[in-house]
């Protein structure tokens, strides 16, 4: 039962990422089969690099990254849990910096706002600077601050699963949310992901500060 329990959140973190993951294939679709332009994907399409690179990296971020929180993987599996590490903090930065250079460089689209903007550019300089701090941390064995960095990190990069999460109640009762509504809606995606990540860390460093103050001897009997 144990084993089983230890994939619910991999399992949930998978299907938070399914509807976002569907959106990058149809929009990479789109773009390696020339379609009409449209407003819609006219800045995708003139600029399809940091496009392609942020779905992609984003996309792969999610998926792989879910088998993270695997505790079988970091158990049996220390060297795929390093390699596969390695290869997410590298996704986890191009996906945060093309999102950024995206949001500096692509033009606004009707819906978008300036607070909007605000958002985007905050969580991914949040994003950002969270795959670093937990670099640095684990280069420095600091364990549970490189969790702690990474879960932060992960929890801003599947926003876009939340964002379609809390559309939803909004969609069916008041329609398509205007420019202050659609701003506030995808905040809070990345809020309430941010919220859930901290939880989950202090959930599991709790075990850790108990047994650390306990005293040696009493741990020994």
């Amino acid at each position: 039962m144990k084993n089983k329990a230890d994939w619910l959140l991999p399992a949930a973190l998978l299907v938070l990422n399914a509807i976002p993951f569907a959106a990058s294939v149809r929009r990479l679709l789109e773009l390696g089969m020339g379609a009409a332009v449209t407003p819609d994907n006219a800045r995708f399409l003139a600029a399809p690099t940091p496009t392609v690179l942020h779905l992609l990296c984003a996309s792969a971020f999610g998926i792989v990254g879910a088998f993270q929180f695997v505790p079988q993987f970091r158990r049996r599996r220390p060297g795929w849990h390093r390699a596969a590490g390695r290869v997410l903090t590298a996704f986890g930065l191009v996906a945060a910096l093309s999102g950024l250079w995206m949001t500096v460089f692509f033009p606004r689209v009707a819906g978008d706002g300036a607070l909007l903007d605000v958002f985007r550019l905050v969580f991914g300089c949040a994003m950002a600077l969270c795959m670093v701090l937990g670099f640095v941390a684990i280069r420095r064995r600091d364990v549970a601050n490189h969790r702690a960095w990474m879960a932060r990190g992960y929890a801003i990069g599947i926003g876009a699963g939340t964002q379609v999460v809390v559309h939803i109640p909004w969609l069916l009762l008041g329609g398509k949310p205007g420019t202050l509504a659609r701003a506030l809606l995808l905040g809070a995606g990345w809020a309430i992901n941010l919220a859930v990540a901290e939880w989950f860390i202090r959930r599991h460093r709790a075990p850790v500060a108990r047994r650390a103050a306990v005293p040696e001897t009493q741990r020994i009997q």
